[in-house]
């Protein structure tokens, strides 16, 4: 009897966290996210038989979502009844029978939950940080012969953090300089439970507060979640599983300390 040898935890998102993505991996999920309205008016045309009435089904248990989300937020602000009570002051026959309508938030469960997880995604050591111009992170280095005029180049002045399988372009086409010495490969990151600081290597930036760019860039100032490698730690997740990588909040100015401390977002 054959057995058949199937990947074990998640190893498309362990090489993504060790080798990263692509610089444009965002840009490209957005356009593909937006080209899904023409695929789907192009499957309403074309499909036949079978396949066109389970596209049908789905469509339209779609729309009934889509129905249901849209009734909720215009049920907010609905009239209600108040709760009767006995009038102080004496009422005519012909007014009792009235009731004066009051407005009421009806905001449903599910919105209510939502905004609980984004709450909660979203609550991080320091919420709010200064950010950073263009014109303070870039300096402009003027490159190429005098008469084209247009060699378009930028050094990166604060400190970055670049994959390790990461390869310079070639010089005509690089845009963007990230020097040697203000690289970082590893933080001290500190456990906010357990009070204990150690030094982990980064995997890569999931947001840069300041400009997405940045965030491709690798950027690292202070406010910015990163990921780092929790394995040596000895964490699992809710499932047994050994937890790979975590977030992480930097809490200094890199480029003033000389080094990159952070909170581990537990």
């Amino acid at each position: 009897m054959s057995t058949f040898l199937r990947p074990q935890n998640e190893y498309i998102e362990r090489a993504q966290k060790l080798h990263g993505k692509r610089l444009d991996t965002e840009e490209r999920a957005r356009k593909k996210a937006a080209r899904e309205g023409h695929k789907q008016s192009e499957n309403a045309q074309n499909l036949r038989g079978l396949r066109a009435k389970l596209f049908a089904k789905e469509r339209h248990a779609q729309k009934i979502q889509m129905r249901k989300a849209i009734k909720q937020h215009e049920e907010r602000n609905v009239k209600g009844a108040p709760e009767e009570k006995d009038p102080s002051n004496p009422v005519p026959a012909y007014l009792l029978d009235r009731s004066n309508p009051t407005s009421a938030k009806a905001l449903s469960s599910q919105i209510k939950s939502k905004r609980a997880e984004k709450a909660a995604r979203f609550s991080v050591p320091i919420p709010k940080v200064k950010g950073i111009s263009e014109e303070e992170l870039f300096k402009v280095v003027k490159t190429g012969k005098k008469v084209h005029k247009k060699g378009w180049k930028r050094v990166v002045t604060k400190p970055t953090f670049v994959g390790p399988d990461f390869t310079r372009r070639p010089v005509k086409y690089e845009r963007f300089i990230r020097p040697m010495g203000l690289r970082y490969k590893k933080a001290n990151v500190t456990h906010p439970t357990l009070n204990v600081t150690v030094q982990l290597p980064i995997l890569g930036v999931k947001k840069n507060p300041s400009n997405p760019l940045y965030t491709q860039l690798g950027v690292l100032s202070k406010g910015t979640i990163i990921e780092v490698n929790v394995s040596d730690l000895g964490m699992v997740t809710a499932s047994g599983k050994v937890a790979w990588g975590r977030y992480a909040q930097i809490t200094n100015n890199p480029e003033n300390d000389g080094c990159l401390n952070a909170v581990l977002l537990v």
